[in-house]
């Protein structure tokens, strides 16, 4: 979000500012050349993606680019349920200081409504498959932290 100087830094700020998905293409080219990198670094094989796969478009690039043996399985997703009213104060006391330009409320109500056509879908999708791991995230940050670190023991 803050790089700069680049076609592709500027298509993805670009996106992110008016509340909209950055290409799945773009999307799982980066996550691969970064797990990649961590692998061969530490030897490390697990990792915890924030916010992806967000629509079927990235599923199916998801399914395409990682799906070689020993690269990449999808062992569970982890949903924080929240209700919509308290995500919106909490991104709005962020966007107090985060400097981020999509933590206002117009672009807020487009991320929501992006979530509920593009994202609930694929959520669903996974919770069919058994993979989804639900968490009440209303709550204060030490109950959900303590619940979602359980998930992982």
């Amino acid at each position: 979000r803050k790089k700069t100087g680049s076609e592709l830094a500027d298509l993805i700020n670009s996106k992110i500012a008016a509340g909209q998905i950055v290409p799945a293409s773009i999307t799982v080219r980066l996550l691969r050349e970064a797990m990649e990198s961590i692998k061969s670094e530490t030897g490390n094989t697990k990792f915890l993606i924030d916010g992806f796969p967000r629509s079927e478009g990235n599923v199916t690039v998801w399914d395409e680019v990682m799906t070689e043996p020993g690269l990449a399985n999808v062992e569970f997703v982890l949903f924080l349920d929240c209700p919509e009213d308290v995500m919106t104060s909490r991104l709005l006391e962020r966007g107090q200081t985060s400097g981020r330009v999509d933590d206002n409320l117009d672009v807020i109500r487009k991320r929501f409504e992006t979530f509920r056509n593009e994202s609930m879908p694929i959520v669903e999708r996974y919770e069919k498959m058994g993979k989804v791991r639900k968490v009440v995230a209303d709550r204060t940050v030490e109950d959900i932290y303590e619940e979602v670190k359980a998930l992982f023991a």
